[in-house]
């Protein structure tokens, strides 16, 4: 999938960067350590230069290795890995192994990225270790040259807040960091989709703490500030004439740091449990219609709840058959009702209505009820119905039936031996 513009430039700015910087050994701890002069518009005007060189942190696991699939699977394939390995690992069947839960949050991280084509691409093409700072807003040590995070300097990162966070989400959509949406399905009888009804459904998805009420700590808990920034979020490093700044990673760039988290939650602010939401279905609803109900799906930490997505799924009915608008039934007319005419009661979706029938109705024949069809969905109208009949032949007669048929056939053999004689002696046969 194609980056946008402005994404393209700052990878090749972090390309560049990794491949003119001169490489020195890292130390286990923080040292000044010279390096060989390199021409570069962003190096300090001196035969040596300074760069400050922390512990290197371990390395990140590649996503694809941490859901055991191909670099090539296919969405279905990392659907399917990562619903196996979040069942194994939940921390519901692995409590107080400390291991598991790591390994769960691990897995959903990978998910996370892998899930999301745009965001795949670009881990694909920066790797673990880079994606996974630039991601959490720690970039701006994570690049070698003396120069900070390309992507920080084009897309700012300055204490007014912003940064690679606002990056991501101008890339992707606020919606990647909210709740999770949800979709489920909805069975209707026919009646209640073409009239409408109410219908409640409840499903399984992420809903917030109750017993500490999203907060994520126990209650009457006191935030602190963090004595790492400050308060302020962020953490600054001093290379040279260049002064680098990054998230504080004690308090996750919020200020505050506290003591204890809820014990339900761990600190989450959201479980897993039941979410049940109302809905109003419109008159004229057909199958597999979807519904969207905004801010109605799974509960998010930061209080931006995914939607919700129901599609419908409507049951056949026995005695109408539907086409758009339009529905169509059957009605059984008895020879004599065909040959003399009379009347049949007909079913509607307003209730049963009494149809005349003309003398000599054919099986096959149709008639026409305007408006008695579906209601168009936001409009005051409405299909038709369309009646079509059908003649039912006894099979079993009794004598006089059969004696008074015999003689109609006898009648009718007459009339027509007499139709075709007049007809010959018209033409002079």
């Amino acid at each position: 999938m194609r980056l946008p513009a402005g994404a393209r430039l700052a990878l090749l700015l972090a390309r560049r960067s990794l491949s003119s910087s001169p490489r020195i050994p890292r130390a286990h701890t923080g040292i000044w350590s010279e390096a060989p002069s390199r021409s570069s518009p962003f190096s300090p005007p001196s035969s040596a230069r300074r760069s400050f060189h922390g512990t290197r942190p371990v390395a990140a696991r590649d996503y694809y290795d941490v859901l055991g699939v191909s670099k090539s699977a296919s969405q279905a394939e990392i659907k399917k890995a990562y619903y196996g390995l979040a069942k194994k690992l939940h921390p519901d069947t692995n409590k107080g192994d400390a291991d598991a839960e790591r390994k769960f949050q691990e897995v959903q991280r990978a998910y996370e990225t892998l899930k999301d084509e745009q965001k795949r691409s670009l881990y694909d093409q920066v790797g673990p270790d880079q994606y996974e700072k630039t991601a959490s807003g720690g970039g701006g040590t994570g690049f070698e040259g003396g120069f900070g995070n390309p992507f920080e300097d084009i897309f700012g990162g300055g204490g007014g807040g912003g940064g690679m966070n606002d990056f991501f989400r101008n890339i992707f959509g606020d919606r990647d960091f909210g709740g999770r949406d949800v979709k489920v399905a909805l069975e209707l009888s026919f009646v209640e989709a073409v009239q409408g009804c109410s219908k409640t459904v409840t499903f399984q998805t992420s809903v917030t703490c109750e017993i500490c009420g999203g907060a994520g700590v126990p209650p009457g808990t006191t935030p602190e500030t963090c004595l790492s920034c400050r308060g302020s979020g962020f953490i600054f490093m001093q290379t040279g004439p260049f002064r680098m700044q990054s998230t504080c990673t004690k308090c996750g760039g919020s200020g505050k740091t506290v003591k204890e988290f809820c014990k339900a939650c761990r600190g989450n602010k959201v479980v897993p449990g039941r979410k049940s939401v109302r809905l109003d279905i419109l008159p004229g609803s057909d199958n597999e219609d979807t519904i969207k109900v905004v801010r109605s799906g799974g509960e998010d930490p930061d209080g931006r709840p995914g939607d919700l997505y129901v599609t419908l799924e409507v049951r056949e009915d026995p005695v109408f058959r539907r086409e758009k608008g339009d529905i169509h039934v059957d009605a059984v007319l008895n020879v004599t009702q065909a040959i003399l005419g009379g009347t049949v009661q007909v079913p509607t979706l307003s209730g049963d209505v009494v149809l005349k029938i003309k003398p000599g109705t054919q099986p096959g024949q149709k008639v026409v009820l305007r408006g008695k069809g579906i209601k168009t969905r936001n409009s005051p109208y409405h299909g038709d119905q369309y009646v079509h009949f059908n003649v039912n032949i006894p099979e079993n007669l009794t004598s006089r039936q059969r004696e008074l048929i015999e003689e109609f056939a006898k009648e009718e053999q007459g009339e027509d031996e007499k139709d075709a004689k007049a007809a010959a002696g018209a033409s002079g046969g």
